[in-house]
């Protein structure tokens, strides 16, 4: 089973290294895109409507216009279906508003991004070791 990631930021540059540092990981994740908050929290809910293979993993960068990480997370953490889904913010903010505020609306973790890509490579690397490799969830919730 292809452990299944969304990866969530609306800077494309981002996006761009992430996936390359996810593509170069021991056991690559499946990882879906989303653009930002209003696209992420669509993908979820069809998802969920599919009844497809649940999401290992929530990458969420904090600061993106229209729909921030935090009311992302609130969302997430609403939805009966979605709040037991490891959701971990990755961002460039080390404010401890910011990492406190995450932390209190449910989130899992909280990577700063590094600004170069071996270290970036490396920190991506090591939150999908622990996050898919040792972190276990829980199964899809019965109705």
């Amino acid at each position: 089973m292809h452990k299944q990631v969304l990866l969530v930021d609306d800077n494309l540059n981002d996006l761009e290294l992430a996936l390359e540092a996810l593509g170069e990981a021991e056991a690559a994740p499946c990882v879906t895109v989303a653009q930002g908050g209003v696209q992420a929290l669509a993908y979820l809910h069809a998802q969920r409507q599919q009844s497809a293979e649940p999401l290992s993993l929530v990458l969420l960068d904090l600061k993106m216009p229209q729909m921030d990480g935090l009311a992302v997370l609130e969302a997430i953490r609403q939805d009966e279906t979605l709040q037991d889904i490891p959701v971990v913010m990755l961002t460039t903010s080390r404010d401890v508003s910011d990492i406190r505020a995450c932390y209190r609306r449910g989130a899992n973790g909280y990577v700063v991004k590094p600004l170069d890509f071996t270290s970036f490579t490396e920190t991506l690397r090591d939150t999908l070791a622990f996050w898919l490799g040792k972190n276990e969830i829980p199964g899809p919730r019965v109705a």
